[in-house]
């Protein structure tokens, strides 16, 4: 069997995939999703010796009837399954001490995450520099939003239409 190290890190890598993708586990139970993940992700499936298929089957094998999740005893019995099927050639217990080093210190990968970025028509929809009409005005040069007084209609109480150009000067006008 394993060294007590590696058990130690085999039993932290079922925890961490046992609760990768859900906020509620409490990594003593791994459901199927993430036990395929784990063996995916661990190499465990090669796709010529063990399949998804297998891997599925096994994890069927191993939980209880009506159960749907399996507890740790239960993840190692599930590799002692898979270990003659992928390293064939090797008795059981290489088999399986060769499964147990690709899963121990494994933790879940992040692949094909998808990155927000702004190109081509958001970057020009979001540059408030561009903006035109009653939109220009609730932005400031530095493209910063001015909030309410964007958005809020002033009265202009001096008496003039507004944009009118002389506005100002009829005081000067009448005491000529």
């Amino acid at each position: 069997m394993a060294g007590s190290a590696e058990l130690a890190s085999l039993e932290e890598s079922f925890r961490k995939f046992a609760i990768y993708g859900d906020t509620k586990a409490t990594g003593q139970e791994m459901n199927g999703k993430n036990w395929a993940k784990l063996c995916k992700d661990c190499k465990v499936t090669d796709g010529k010796s063990v399949t998804s298929t297998d891997v599925d089957i096994v994890f069927s094998k191993v939980k209880g009837k009506t159960a749907r999740v399996i507890n740790y005893e239960e993840f190692k019995k599930a590799l002692e399954e898979l270990a003659p099927k992928r390293f064939k050639g090797k008795s059981k217990e290489e088999a399986y001490e060769a499964i147990c080093q690709l899963v121990a210190g494994k933790e879940p990968i992040n692949v094909g995450v998808t990155k927000a970025k702004t190109v081509g028509a958001v970057e020009r929809l979001t540059d408030t520099s561009k903006y035109t009409g009653s939109h220009k005005e609730r932005f400031d040069e530095s493209g910063k939003g001015k909030g309410k007084s964007g958005r809020e209609n002033i009265v202009d109480t001096s008496g003039y239409v507004s944009a009118y150009k002389n506005a100002g000067t009829y005081d000067a006008k009448v005491k000529k």
